[in-house]
C-alpha cells in the first residue's frame, strides 16, 4: 500500500500517465476533485482555490492570509485522501505536502519544449511564437508559486524520487517504470510512515481550524502533540494561549498543545 504523486507541466502527458498507473495498480486517481472538495467543505468559491494553487504570488507583496487559508484547505483535503493509501495524485503541490513521508513515491514528468509547443499550437490554434510565450509564462508562474510558498523550485530534481522525460521514454515505458518502482520495499506503508502522515494531517487540521478562527500561526505536530508558533507581544501571551487552546480543544487526535510565543514589539510590526 503506497501513494504516488505525479508532478507535471502542461502538455507533458502526466495526466495520462497517472490515470494509466492507477488503472494498472488498482489505485484511486485524484487531481482537480481535491479543489472541488475543499471548496465545498470550507465554503470557498472554487475559482479562488484554483487561483490560489495556480497563480504565483507577487514578488513585491508578502503572502496574504486569505491565500494562506486557501492553500491550507487544499493541503488538508489532500492529506486526508492520502490517509486512505493506494492513491495516485497528479497536479501541482501534492509532493510539497509529503516530502518526508517514506511511502510516497514522488515522480516528476517532463517533456521537451518542441513537443509541448506543438500541442499548444494545435489545441489553441495559435502561432509557434505565441505558444512558446504562453508555455514559458506558465512554467515561470509555477516556479514562482513553489518558491514563494515553500522556498523550493519545482525543477529541483532532489524533490523527486524519479524524474521522467517523455521523449525517448514513451508513456508505456513511464507507466512500467512507476508501477515497478512502487513495489519496492522502500515505498511500502509502515506503522512509522503512517504515524508521520497522521501527524501531518493533525497539523493541517489544526492549522485550518486556527486560520478560520483568525489566527495566523505556524503549526506542526508529533505523536499527537500540536506545536503552535505565534508572533505577538509578550503582554498578549496569556490571552492568546487561552484562546488558541480553546479553539483546538475539540480537535480529534490532539494529546497536548504547546504554544511558542515569538515576541514582537507591537501587532503592527
Amino acid at each position: 500500500m503506497s501513494i504516488i504523486t505525479i508532478s507535471r507541466g502542461s502538455y507533458s502527458k502526466g495526466k495520462e500517465i497517472a490515470e494509466r498507473v492507477s488503472d494498472r495498480l488498482g489505485y484511486t486517481c485524484i487531481s482537480r476533485d481535491i479543489v472541488l472538495e475543499a471548496s465545498e467543505e470550507f465554503n470557498v468559491p472554487e475559482i479562488k482555490l484554483i487561483r490560489a494553487i495556480h497563480d504565483a504570488p507577487s514578488i513585491f507583496n508578502t503572502l496574504g492570509l486569505n491565500k494562506k487559508k486557501y492553500v491550507a484547505y487544499i493541503q488538508s483535503a489532500l492529506l486526508h485522501h492520502f490517509k486512505k493509501d493506494n492513491i495516485v495524485y497528479h497536479g501541482l503541490a501534492g509532493h510539497y505536502f509529503v516530502q518526508d513521508i517514506p511511502h510516497v513515491l514522488k515522480v516528476r514528468i517532463i517533456a521537451d519544449m518542441d513537443t509541448r509547443v506543438a500541442e499548444e499550437m494545435k489545441r489553441e490554434g495559435i502561432a509557434r511564437e505565441e505558444a512558446l510565450r504562453i508555455l514559458r509564462m506558465d512554467d515561470e508562474e509555477r516556479r514562482k508559486w513553489g518558491q514563494t510558498l515553500y522556498g523550493i523550485d519545482t525543477a529541483d530534481s532532489s524533490l523527486y524520487d524519479m524524474k521522467i522525460n517523455i521523449h525517448r521514454i514513451t508513456v508505456d515505458h513511464a507507466v512500467d517504470l512507476i508501477c515497478n518502482t512502487i513495489r519496492y520495499e522502500e515505498f511500502q506503508t509502515t506503522e512509522e510512515s503512517r504515524r508521520m502522515l497522521d501527524d501531518l494531517i493533525l497539523a493541517a487540521d489544526a492549522n485550518t481550524t486556527l486560520l478560520n478562527a483568525g489566527f495566523d500561526t505556524e503549526v506542526s505536530a508529533e505523536n499527537g502533540v500540536v506545536q503552535v508558533e505565534v508572533h505577538i507581544p509578550l503582554s498578549y501571551k496569556r490571552a492568546f494561549t487561552r484562546d488558541i487552546e480553546g479553539v483546538l480543544s475539540g480537535l480529534k487526535g490532539i494529546t497536548a498543545i504547546k504554544i511558542n510565543v515569538v515576541p514582537i514589539t507591537s501587532l503592527s510590526e
